[in-house]
C-alpha cells in the first residue's frame, strides 16, 4: 500500500515536472516576484484551495499570472499538488522567504508620497519597534491612508489585495521589514515569519 501511494506520487510529480519543463521553451525557470506573494497567500488559506480564477482575483493579479506562479513554487519544490489543491511545502518556504528571498527581492525605495503603510509601520511590528509615525513606509497608491517614503511592492497591485486580507498583509509587512529594515527589526520580523510560516 505505501509502495503503491509512493509510486503514485511519483508519477503525479513527474508529469507535474514534463508538462512544466515542456512549456519553459528549454529555458532556467526563475520565480518572479509575485510568485512569492502567491506563496504567501497560499499560506494563509491553508486547508483551502480556492480555484485559479478565485485566487487570481484576490491577489489582482490575471488567471495565467497564478495560473504560472502557482507551476513555478511547484517546480522549484515549495508548493505542492495534493487533495485536490495546491499548498505550500512550508519548511521549504519558510527557509526561503527568511534566508533567501529578501536577497532575492531587495527592498527598492524611492521618493515620498501616498500609499499603504508597510514594514515596522503595521502590525505586529508597530507596538515592538519606535518609528517616527509621521513618515511610515509605505507602498505607493493613490488609495493609501498615510504619506511616507516609497516601498516598492512585489507587484504593482499588491496593495490593494493586502487591503483586503488582513493576515496576508501582516505577512507582507512582516517580509518587507526583514528586507529593509535594520539588524534589530529584521531580527524580530525574521522571528514571527518563522512562527507564522510553521
Amino acid at each position: 500500500m505505501i509502495y503503491a501511494n509512493c509510486k503514485q506520487h511519483m508519477a503525479i510529480e513527474m508529469s507535474t515536472r514534463s508538462v512544466a519543463l515542456r512549456r519553459s521553451g528549454k529555458r532556467q525557470w526563475a520565480l518572479k516576484p509575485h510568485d512569492l506573494a502567491v506563496a504567501l497567500k497560499l499560506v494563509v488559506q491553508r486547508g483551502t484551495w480556492l480555484p485559479y480564477a478565485a485566487l487570481a482575483k484576490q491577489l489582482r493579479l490575471s488567471a495565467f499570472e497564478a495560473h504560472a506562479a502557482v507551476q513555478r513554487l511547484m517546480v522549484a519544490r515549495l508548493a505542492v499538488e495534493r487533495d485536490g489543491g495546491v499548498h505550500p511545502v512550508m519548511a521549504a518556504l519558510r527557509k526561503f522567504v527568511v534566508n533567501g528571498a529578501p536577497y532575492c527581492y531587495p527592498a527598492l525605495r524611492g521618493e515620498v508620497t501616498i500609499g499603504f503603510p508597510t514594514a515596522y509601520a503595521v502590525q505586529p511590528l508597530r507596538d515592538m519597534v519606535l518609528f517616527s509615525e509621521d513618515m511610515p513606509p509605505v507602498w505607493p497608491h493613490p488609495e493609501g491612508p498615510a504619506r511616507g517614503p516609497t516601498l516598492l511592492p512585489l507587484y504593482e497591485k499588491l496593495p490593494l489585495a493586502a487591503r483586503d486580507d488582513a493576515a496576508f498583509y501582516e505577512l507582507l509587512a512582516l517580509f518587507d521589514a526583514l528586507r529593509m529594515g535594520q539588524a534589530r527589526e529584521r531580527e524580530i520580523a525574521s522571528r514571527l515569519l518563522e512562527e507564522r510560516l510553521k
